[in-house]
């Protein structure tokens, strides 16, 4: 089964999404959107990004634990991944993000 894009809306009426993969686990979320079409615009703008080596930063968090975002050209942050166990678990992760960042949106709005 493909990855795919999981977009949703909260409670307060803003939407999110997570890029998953075949098997249903998030390797990627978005920011907070308070339109819907700006949430669809992002995810556009993932799968056009996601694809691109250099549009992912390799981060370390403060205690150590290996993450990464992905950026659009402007720079400005797509999706955050989580947090992972080793340096080469988040490289896995990227490698998932490249090989789902196609996927079709599943809207749970």
């Amino acid at each position: 089964m493909a990855g795919y894009y999981e977009l949703t809306q909260n409670d307060s009426g803003k939407y999110h999404f997570n890029l998953k993969a075949g098997n249903h686990e998030k390797i990627l979320s978005s920011q907070v959107y308070t339109t819907k079409s700006g949430a669809e615009n992002g995810i556009e703008s993932c799968r056009k990004n996601t694809q691109e080596d250099a549009r992912y930063e390799r981060k370390v968090a403060k205690d150590d634990s290996p993450y990464f975002v992905l950026k659009a050209g402007n720079g400005e942050i797509i999706g955050t991944s989580e947090m992972y166990s080793s340096a080469s678990a988040r490289d896995n992760g990227i490698e998932s993000c490249k090989t789902n960042g196609k996927g079709p949106t599943k809207d749970k709005t």
